[in-house]
């Protein structure tokens, strides 16, 4: 495996900050605040553009996922392709993992061939051409063009845009906290924007309308962003680790065969619909064992590196059961939006997809809630191995709240709302750490791995959200939702039995 470097950040804030890409490892004197002479909230000005691009790029792809799986399984009469519900959201689960399983894919191409602005911005297009595919190219060819755009470039947009935020302030700039909070809020606003709007645009003109209102919302951040583009720092528009020209055959060769290797078993019918969620599964668990084993016996590897990464085991399982969970929303609690719950308010009824819009406004709602929090705490606040266990604890309570609606015929939306509220107080324990804690644990000579793998275990959940959302239906509800609320609450309580061993592990890593 050829070696990746990338400048995804080895953060030296506490834990709970956001992280920036890799320190530049200047001299002290060189740490000042950068300057463009404008301000946006206090920020660089270029801040802005990126927050617009984050939050258009988010609108458009909640909002696609918010109505994917719906046009997947409605008949044709209301405009669906009609295909079997527990596939449909195998595919859903299946195309999530990929976009972070890409990830990886889009730091390679970064670092070695494009540079991150570049493969920022050519993935941003692609990512609206996928949307256009769907809003324009009917049936199952649209569904594929469009998914299959929308993973690859998403995955190409998540692994530079961070850096390039991240490359707008030196090390030791004090505003840094603060400007990856603001640029977080768009991944929020966009994500409590893009499920209302589409699913209104689905409910009242059809689906190729609420796609087609995701590509328009891709191209207003795409057009925004374009106009200031060359305002961004020199170093994001270089590649920083260029590809020998004499490997390009090699790497070219690898292409078309993992091409053909997919090709061929798709034609042969070992790769299907049916069981795309199962073989994504596998594809990661596989990429995350040899990750983890290749951290584990390189020569560049010290000992207390080789134990943090040891620690980061039984967080990376952790974090898989989370996002396993927390992704259903756009797989089973999409259905169950669809089937179970009450959503008529007077003459009017709710779209089915407006139900994910509660996620991110909790996060909009609690997120400076936590902050002031464990900035009061300070010191005392816990450990990142006990906010783990006690976001995966939250996660499983939440599909424990299901139970008592079992057996009701039209269940209250806000129950839905209560469920979500839970969930989020979870992903506030885990999410915003998640990354920042990756860094910091991360060995000097492969920081980019370490956060591929936290990538991987979010990559690994949502894959497997696809496929456990086979086993859910109406009559098996008390069982789907007791069975993996209950195990998920014992691998968190796990995890803080564990906490304080992985915090020894961590060899001076809180």
């Amino acid at each position: 495996m050829d070696r990746m470097t990338s400048q995804t950040p080895r953060a030296t804030e506490d834990a709970t900050s956001v992280p920036g890409p890799r320190e530049h490892h200047d001299s002290p004197g060189t740490d000042l605040p950068r300057s463009d002479g404008r301000a946006f909230f206090g920020q660089p000005r270029m801040l802005a553009n990126l927050f617009s691009v984050e939050l258009w790029e988010r609108f458009s792809f909640y909002g696609m996922q918010g109505i994917v799986l719906l046009y997947m399984y409605f008949a044709a009469t209301e405009g669906g392709l009609g295909i079997d519900r527990s596939t449909a959201a195998g595919i859903v689960g299946a195309y999530g993992g990929a976009v972070y399983l890409f990830a990886i894919l889009g730091g390679w191409v970064a670092d070695r061939l494009l540079g991150s602005e570049r493969t920022m911005f050519l993935s941003g297009v692609l990512i609206m051409a996928g949307h256009v595919s769907l809003a324009l190219v009917p049936a199952v060819a649209g569904l594929t063009i469009g998914l299959v755009l929308i993973a690859v470039r998403s995955g190409g947009l998540k692994a530079t845009i961070t850096n390039l935020v991240g490359a707008l302030y030196d090390r030791r700039d004090p505003r840094r906290d603060a400007g990856f909070s603001i640029f977080y809020m768009g991944v929020n606003i966009g994500g409590l924007l893009g499920p209302l709007l589409t699913g209104f645009a689905q409910k009242t003109w059809g689906f190729h309308l609420g796609f087609g209102l995701a590509a328009i919302g891709m191209a207003f951040g795409l057009t925004q962003y374009a106009l200031g583009r060359r305002r961004l720092p020199a170093e994001v528009h270089h590649v920083p680790n260029p590809l020998p020209r004499e490997q390009y055959g090699k790497w070219a060769g690898i292409a078309v065969a993992a091409i053909a290797v997919v090709v061929a078993a798709v034609l042969t019918g070992a790769l299907n619909a049916a069981n795309l969620a199962d073989v994504v599964v596998g594809v990661i668990v596989v990429a995350a064992v040899a990750l983890f084993v290749l951290l584990l016996t390189s020569q560049k590897v010290d000992d207390d590196e080789r134990s943090r990464v040891r620690a980061f085991i039984p967080l990376f399982i952790g974090s898989a059961a989370f996002w396993a969970l927390f992704q259903q929303q756009f797989t089973v609690i999409t259905i169950y939006s669809d089937t179970r719950l009450d959503r008529a308010l007077g003459d009017w009824t709710m779209p089915i997809s407006w139900v994910q819009s509660f996620n991110p406004l909790f996060i909009i709602l609690l997120a400076p809630v936590f902050a002031v929090l464990w900035t009061k705490l300070g010191n005392r606040q816990p450990a990142t191995p006990t906010k783990f266990g006690l976001g995966i604890v939250l996660m499983g309570s939440a599909f424990l709240i299901f139970l008592p609606m079992v057996g009701v015929s039209s269940v209250p939306v806000l129950w839905a709302a209560l469920i979500l509220l839970v969930a989020t107080l979870g992903e506030l324990m885990i999410s915003p750490v998640g990354l920042s804690l990756s860094t910091r644990l991360a060995p000097r000579a492969y920081p980019v791995l370490m956060v591929a793998l936290f990538y991987l275990s979010v990559a690994l959940g949502t894959a497997l959200s696809g496929a456990l959302a086979g086993y859910y239906s109406e009559q098996t509800e008390a069982a789907y939702f007791g069975t993996l609320g209950a195990v998920t609450m014992v691998i968190g309580a796990t995890l803080l039995v564990l906490s304080g061993w992985i915090r020894r592990m961590m060899r001076g890593v809180r």
